[in-house]
């Protein structure tokens, strides 16, 4: 059997066993927590955890006013714009238009956290990971411009013709460039945990030992190889020390994720920085489930 459908059987595995306790328990916490916390709650606790928005579903589609105006409906104040999105602030908006989103933010109740992008640099091909490189130097700037502390990127593949360490050592490479970039613009470059074969914690933790800028820091992501042995904790504590200002999260309340678990390892290193919501279902009315979600983060946070 190959590695890649052992893991595979493993995380199925893992997942089978802890469905139906999780599904109960974060559905108690759910009850709990609307009868404790108001929805309109304010997204900041006592732990120094913070709950934001990833517009890549629930925000999506939602202009800038919009957005802005539906985090503060929801008492979530904190928001990652994703790429390409309808909010529109992209690296096309002239000095103007930046400083006008900048104060648009800073008129709101909403920070802006940072950006998502898209930019990987696993590629085989020297000239993709340039472009990539230089469109992540790019939005840098606009970052820096528009008020946000960080972008979004992540490694997003091991390519099987290439010997696994070129890669990790070709991905930590493109981190120092662009996080040296980044830091002379007071800015963060959040390494997602994603991608076939670098979302698991042993290939991050070899990407990152090459990572010698401190601007670079690792976005937890809430992936199901999180749970791969020597299990959640292990795999935790391997990366913890390179934890950036930003984790990504599901629905508390949709899946098997062991969020009580994790947030139990965050409370216990004292994790100051935005827990985002990247939610992947399509509920009939966003802002309430934002509240939902709000609710739940203010429980598993208490």
């Amino acid at each position: 059997m190959s590695q890649e459908k052992m893991n595979t059987k493993v995380i199925k595995s893992l997942s089978n066993s802890r469905r139906d306790f999780m599904q109960k328990s974060v559905a108690a916490s759910l009850s709990l927590a609307a009868m404790q916390f108001p929805f309109d709650a304010f997204s900041r606790t006592k732990s120094g955890m913070e709950f934001g928005l990833v517009t890549y579903q629930w925000g999506k589609d939602w202009d800038l006013p919009t957005l802005i105006a539906n985090c503060e409906k929801s008492g979530v104040l904190g928001v990652e714009l994703r790429t390409e999105h309808a909010h529109g602030v992209e690296t096309s908006l002239s000095a103007t238009e930046r400083a006008a989103v900048k104060k648009r933010f800073k008129d709101s109740k909403v920070t802006c956290v940072g950006y998502g992008s898209n930019f990987e640099y696993h590629s085989s091909d020297p000239a993709v990971v340039r472009k990539n490189i230089e469109g992540t130097k790019e939005y840098i700037k606009l970052c820096k411009d528009i008020g946000a502390t960080g972008i979004k990127v992540k490694p997003n593949n091991l390519p099987a013709d290439v010997p696994k360490e070129k890669t990790i050592a070709q991905i930590a490479a493109s981190f120092n460039e662009v996080g040296k970039f980044a830091a002379d613009y007071g800015q963060l470059v959040r390494v997602e945990v994603h991608g076939n074969l670098t979302q698991e914690l042993p290939n991050m933790k070899a990407i990152f030992e090459q990572v010698i800028e401190p601007a670079v820091k690792i976005c937890w992501n809430c992936n199901a190889e999180d749970l791969l042995a020597p299990g959640l904790e292990a795999n935790f504590n391997s990366v913890k020390k390179w934890f950036g200002d930003t984790v990504h999260v599901r629905e508390f309340n949709d899946g098997d994720y062991p969020y009580p678990e994790l947030f139990k390892l965050f409370k216990g290193i004292n994790y100051h920085g935005w827990i985002l919501m990247e939610a992947r279902t399509e509920p009939a009315d966003r802002v309430a489930a934002l509240k939902e979600q709000l609710a739940i983060f203010n429980q598993l946070t208490k």
